[in-house]
């Protein structure tokens, strides 16, 4: 699958930095950057201040708070030097991102408190992507971005957002800045890395619609599989979450985890639930593993722990899994989670449930 890391984020910077350099002559400090309150000449510093905090966070793999520091031009610095710190400070973060194991994760606050590498990369490139656009609609420019860029950030931080024929146009109306015909205006906006939840020996990390789409079709989802994997389930689950998004029902942290062992980076099965909880706040949960993983209790300690996860939203008041009468291996694993034995909508299945 296509990677979401240094090289997006250097198309990003030349692309923007080649339009912005046709009008250092203008005056970016008395106009308005689009519809924001900032000048133009500011929303050019925000851009590599961005970009200097997200490689400082990683670098610094900070892990409860933003590290704290920021940067200060020079006093007389112009336009074009402003275009020169971006162009630096894009190529600090593109190589941070090129240094850091896929693994590691870093402390940024929406939504859930942390992002890898290619969170960073999406988020700085929406960094570049947008408020290139607010200082180009400020100084009468035309801006059209790489539509693959667009494509890259909309399938890894907006999976909440149903995609459409225009990657641009929708990554605009996502943030606040276009109309989509059919779709209400937003006045407010944020993008969303995945969830990822930890246990004892693995980390449970949620799959993007990018990652679900290559599952899909066969690849590996951008994670290093143990033997054997992924398993045919963990397919099938990307592929459920994939249409869900295309239908634009998709809600990131009710979808498909990913198991990875935490002490080689393996990935060793999946694990999700098959929608959002339903109306009596009942969420229904799958998993699979791959043939080399099993018998280690893996499946088990993930069920616990995403379970447990569901089970701490106000909106849940069960957990309900199903398997088929002969897998008693599958049985055993849901008894050793803390599930009972229930009546079941389908009488091939055995159902279990686990309440609050």
């Amino acid at each position: 699958m296509r990677t979401m890391g240094g090289d997006q984020v250097e198309e990003a910077v030349a692309d923007a930095v080649a339009l912005l350099r046709t009008a250092t002559d203008r005056d970016w400090e008395g106009t308005r950057a689009g519809r924001l309150e900032w000048s133009c000449r500011y929303t050019a510093e925000h851009i590599a201040d961005d970009f200097v905090f997200y490689a400082g966070q990683l670098a610094g793999r900070a892990v409860d708070t933003c590290v704290p520091f920021e940067i200060t031009l020079d006093d007389g610095t112009d336009n074009a030097g402003v275009l020169h710190v971006i162009e630096t400070t894009g190529a600090l973060l593109a190589a941070t991102l090129r240094t850091t194991p896929r693994e590691v994760r870093a402390f940024h606050p929406y939504p859930f408190r942390s992002a890898n590498r290619e969170g960073f990369a999406a988020m700085g490139v929406t960094e570049v992507l947008v408020h290139t656009h607010d200082i180009a609609e400020g100084l009468g420019l035309t801006y059209e971005p790489p539509a693959g860029l667009c494509e890259d950030v909309l399938t890894r931080i907006f999976p909440h957002v149903q995609p459409g024929p225009d990657h641009w146009r929708t990554l605009l109306w996502a943030t606040g800045r276009g109309e989509l015909p059919g779709r209400a205006p937003l006045t407010e906006w944020r993008w969303n890395n995945n969830l990822v939840i930890p246990t004892d020996r693995l980390t449970l990390q949620g799959v993007t619609p990018a990652a679900a789409a290559d599952l899909a079709a066969g690849g590996d989802g951008g994670f290093a599989w143990v033997d054997g994997g992924p398993y045919q389930g963990t397919r099938d689950g990307a592929g459920i979450l994939l249409k869900a998004y295309e239908a634009g029902v998709h809600r990131p942290e009710w979808g498909v985890f990913t198991l990875v062992r935490t002490e080689d980076g393996r990935a060793v099965g999946g694990m999700g639930f098959h929608g959002a909880p339903d109306e009596d706040g009942r969420v229904e949960i799958g998993y699979d593993l791959a043939e080399a993983a099993r018998g280690h209790g893996y499946a088990t300690e993930a069920l616990r722990a995403l379970s447990a996860w569901a089970l701490e939203r106000e909106e849940v008041t069960s957990v309900f899994a199903t398997t088929e009468p002969g897998n008693t291996a599958s049985q055993a694993v849901i008894a050793r989670a803390g599930f009972t034995r229930v009546a079941g909508d389908d009488e091939e299945q055995f159902a279990y449930e686990l309440r609050r």
